[in-house]
């Protein structure tokens, strides 16, 4: 065999190699009940298994994966100050248009390589629990592309299971981590942005973020399968009979308030100016509408219906502008 061919060769085996065990830690960290610094640890390791991933790729297909200039026939490639070559980011390999991955996948990506750059700067807490549903669709198409790019043989469910937890989630729980009061301001404006700039077919992609509705299971016989966790496909009729009785069961849990209501509870508590309309001002200078901040939910098409938590909000507003609605 040529020897280059058979180098080009081991180089790619070695990337692939890096790139799973880079993702394996990634989700091992993500589990491991003793670590507190999940999400951040996460996110790096998931974006560096990702970059070998695709270099690997390109690499099996005669792809050039270095940040190089060409004024005339030859090449110039860009190195370190220590004389290293620069390979393509993340990012790079993302923008290429040769590139193998769908367009949902590669906004999950874009917005974890944008969240890195937010948590570079700060420190954060509670974003595992916030935004767990990005990091396991990240996780699943990690390990759908390594298959499908590379072979069967070099998935990495195999490797992992599901982690127990020691705690159901309690109504206490859900409203905590609906509030996200101690998340940083600029993290939040980072993630409403971005989740704006899609469409509402592209947010809710299972490939930019897996979210799962968890439903107590009684087996009914002995005997049967004693499964935690059980998946059913979206075009099973059992997956449109869940969503429909889960929509129903969220109806049923929150309160929700049309703009009537609210003016009407405002005035109640002394806020005798304030009006539907500087409540519609309100909403449209915050995005109230945007379903990524849980603020309301559109029913039956027709109606916003908005949620206790953004009376909340009415109400802080109204207090911090008492002069202009008493």
């Amino acid at each position: 065999m040529n020897t280059r061919v058979r180098k080009w060769g081991s180089k790619k085996d070695e990337l692939i190699k890096k790139s799973r065990e880079a993702s394996l830690a990634a989700v091992q960290i993500f589990n491991n009940p003793s670590i507190t610094f999940k999400a951040e640890s996460y996110i790096i390791l998931m974006i560096i298994s990702w970059t070998y991933l695709f270099h690997a790729y390109y690499r099996s297909k005669k792809i050039i994966y270095k940040h190089y200039r060409q004024p005339g026939k030859r090449r110039i490639y860009d190195r370190t100050k220590h004389g290293a070559y620069k390979y393509w980011e993340l990012e790079h390999c993302l923008n290429y248009c040769n590139s193998p991955i769908d367009k949902d996948t590669a906004n999950n990506l874009r917005f974890l390589i944008g969240l890195r750059h937010e948590i570079e700067h700060q420190m954060t807490s509670r974003i595992d629990d916030i935004l767990s549903a990005r990091f396991q669709a990240c996780c699943l198409n990690y390990n759908k592309y390594i298959k499908e790019l590379f072979g069967v043989k070099y998935g990495i469910d195999r490797h992992l299971s599901f982690s127990l937890q020691f705690s159901t989630i309690d109504d206490e729980q859900k409203d905590l981590l609906e509030e996200h009061d101690d998340l940083p301001k600029s993290l939040k404006s980072y993630i409403v942005k971005f989740d704006e700039n899609l469409t509402n077919e592209e947010f809710g992609s299972q490939h930019y973020a897996y979210r799962i509705l968890f439903v107590p299971k009684i087996a009914n016989r002995k005997n049967q399968a004693d499964r935690v966790i059980e998946f059913v496909r979206a075009d099973d009729p059992m997956a449109d009979m869940l969503n429909k009785e889960y929509a129903l069961i969220k109806e049923a849990e929150k309160n929700k308030y049309l703009p009537g209501q609210i003016v009407k509870m405002m005035k109640n508590e002394g806020f005798s100016e304030f009006s539907v309309h500087f409540h519609t001002l309100l909403w449209k200078k915050m995005g109230g509408k945007n379903p990524a901040k849980g603020f309301g939910i559109m029913v039956a098409g027709q109606t916003w219906h908005w949620y206790k938590r953004w009376v909340d909000v009415v109400r802080e507003h109204c207090n911090e502008n008492r002069d202009k609605y008493v």
